[in-house]
């Protein structure tokens, strides 16, 4: 037998040989012992130090570390002493009928009591000591925890447990005003997050931790902007969002970022629905290695698959994708990596007869405005023709079901990529009503983060050191994070009945300036003395606020508060769209420009492209006019479309 620990192991030997005689003293009222017990003693010492030092050891009870001892700890001592009480009690009581020993029955209750009392106390003794000396240390540097809730907890536990952070909690500030004055963890709720102007100069505060991973982002901003004028750093727990099994640790600690500011409340997703439709199945994503693609496989992976695949053209981001998932804990038979382009039909063809996928989500795209404006040919043969192609082979090979990820620039389109987009949303409409399948298009817009996005771009040119560079004062975009529209996104496949265009309440718009001014405030510099903000006007494609829904669009709140339906997308179908297509797919293979603007106009009716006047004199940047489409508006929060 390997004891871990001798000396807890000693101490129990010690109380185990004395705790009997202590009980049997207690209920005699005397400190002798009359000589017609002593029999009765030892044999009842000796059953209890053979049957608990066993169960002790089997518990684990000398495998634990007591520094850091917790409920589970408690729990699993408890459970030892009880179990080990009974087992005493049994043979205690067999042994004692077979020598005819006199029985004293209360001392099974007492000694039971003095074993919990004595082997908890010593193990918890250790704890107390240790976190004693870690909040006498004055060395840490003071912090206040901001949110007294569960993730506060924990951040405070996990502290005391590295004291090697050097960060010394003293206290939780909460706006829940039950909590005010109550001690949790021995740390006071000193106030309401108001009180932090006070109580950071109070009690010399260095550093705030925000714990708050459920909080809206105008909460984290309020707290933010607090301790940035008081010239105190401040670190968050990820949102929920981030966090893969809902638990928090110092680990996770980072700088507040531009996403946490934006941050909305958690929506409330139907996780067994989602689980339901994947498990089991074979799930292929295309641009497996994208921002919201990658996303897509790591959600779709924890909803247990039978496998899963990822289809892509880079080789590296299909490359990375794939083993992060592997790290997670995928096999090689549950995961398959296949580069292959969506724009050859007789490649994706042979990939759907080999892996036979059950249900696909098709994530790959172009998506970047002014490129699509240069390169038009690319996002026909790719956004359109891929599209157009993944149908086809998912049609074929019997997929159940179909997910595209669309955009709002696809509404009353004004680019080139936004009416690559429209179009492939009504071939997946087409698709939908000549198989009677679940075939939908999801739309949103602006996600945080993503490659190539403007908040990569801002982070960017802080960096260098300015200027940041904004098209309009006045220009608006919807922004969400790439976990939060992508369990929207898996929620939304779950609703699809065939031939629908979900739209993901996006919250309120945002200007650009106003992101461009968070951001430099988050990296601690000041708006037009340390980093200057440029207007540089519209670029081609761009329009100054973006749209959800196309005109003559029906559209209803779904059973989910966060999603909206289209369930009449599939009437804007045209007639001729597969003449038409051709039409554009010509184009496209001559690079003919103005042939790509008439086919799509043609499918896409609400489609205007934006027509520029040169400003070039006196040093001016090209002005773009925008026409808008036919019933176009200007864009409000969902909320205010009910």
């Amino acid at each position: 037998m390997k004891i871990r620990n001798r000396y807890f192991f000693l101490f129990d030997l010690l109380i185990l040989c004395t705790a009997p005689s202590l009980a049997l003293m207690l209920h005699l009222d005397t400190l002798l012992i009359p000589k017609t017990f002593y029999t009765s003693l030892i044999v009842y010492t000796g059953a209890a130090l053979v049957v608990r030092l066993a169960i002790f050891y089997y518990a684990e009870l000398y495998r634990r570390y007591w520094k850091y001892a917790s409920v589970d700890e408690l729990k699993q001592i408890v459970l030892a002493v009880v179990l080990s009480s009974a087992l005493v009690a049994l043979l205690a009581a067999a042994l004692f009928s077979l020598l005819q020993l006199p029985v004293v029955h209360s001392v099974f209750f007492l000694d039971s009591l003095l074993v919990l009392i004595s082997v908890g106390g010593l193990r918890f003794s250790i704890r107390i000591l240790a976190q004693q000396k870690t909040n006498v240390n004055g060395n840490g540097r003071k912090v206040i925890i901001a949110g007294a809730g569960e993730a506060g907890t924990l951040i405070v536990r996990e502290l005391r447990r590295n004291p090697q952070l050097n960060l010394k909690p003293v206290g939780f500030v909460d706006d829940d005003h039950l909590k005010l004055n109550m001690q949790i963890h021995g740390l006071p709720v000193l106030g309401t997050l108001d009180a932090l102007d006070t109580l950071i100069p109070s009690y010399k505060i260095q550093q705030v931790i925000i714990a708050m991973p459920t909080a809206p982002g105008s909460v984290i901003r309020e707290v933010a902007l607090r301790c940035e004028h008081l010239n105190v750093s401040t670190k968050t727990v990820p949102g929920i969002y981030e966090l893969v099994d809902g638990t928090v640790s110092v680990n996770q600690l980072r700088n507040v970022e531009i996403k946490d500011l934006l941050r909305r409340e958690p929506v409330k997703t139907d996780i067994a629905r989602v689980q339901q439709l994947i498990q089991g199945q074979r799930v292929l994503i295309t641009g497996g290695g994208g921002s919201i693609g990658s996303e897509l496989c790591r959600q779709v992976w924890r909803c247990q698959p039978a496998e899963l695949i990822l289809l892509g053209h880079g080789e590296n981001s299909i490359f990375e994708s794939y083993h992060e998932l592997r790290r997670l804990g995928a096999s090689q038979e549950q995961l398959t990596a296949v580069i292959a382009d969506v724009r050859f039909p007789e490649r994706l063809h042979a990939v759907f007869q080999q892996v036979q996928p059950d249900i696909v989500f098709h994530a790959a795209a172009h998506k970047h405005v002014p490129l699509m404006e240069m390169n038009p040919a690319e996002a026909i043969t790719n956004n359109v023709m891929g599209t157009r192609n993944l149908l086809d082979a998912a049609l074929a090979g019997g997929v159940e079901r179909f997910v595209m990820i669309s955009t709002d620039k696809a509404v009353n389109p004004t680019s080139v990529m936004g009416a690559s987009k429209r179009t492939a949303e009504l071939l997946v409409h087409q698709a939908a009503k000549r198989s009677g399948k679940p075939y939908v298009a999801v739309r949103f817009g602006n996600v945080l983060g993503s490659r190539g996005s403007v908040v990569l771009t801002f982070k960017q040119q802080i960096a260098n050191g300015g200027p940041v560079t904004v098209t309009d004062p006045e220009m608006k975009r919807f922004f969400m994070t790439i976990p939060e529209a992508v369990q929207l996104v898996l929620q939304a496949g779950v609703l699809g009945r065939g031939g629908e265009v979900f739209v993901l309440d996006m919250g309120e718009p945002v200007k650009i300036s106003d992101l461009a001014q968070d951001l430099i405030e988050l990296s601690g510099l000041e708006v037009g003395q340390d980093i200057k903000i440029q207007y540089t006007g519209m670029r081609p494609g761009e329009k100054m606020f973006e749209e959800l829904f196309v005109p003559g669009e029906k559209y209803t709140r779904t059973e989910h508060e966060k999603i909206f339906i289209a369930a009449n997308a599939s009437s804007f179908v045209p007639e001729d769209l597969d003449a038409g297509l051709s039409a554009l797919k010509a184009s496209a293979k001559r690079n003919d420009r103005e042939g790509i603007i008439r086919g799509l106009q043609n499918l896409v009716p609400e489609y205007e492209p934006m027509r520029s006047k040169d400003r070039a004199q006196n040093g001016h940047v090209a002005e773009i006019e925008m026409t808008m489409g036919k019933g176009a508006v200007r864009p409000k929060a969902l909320v205010n479309h009910q």
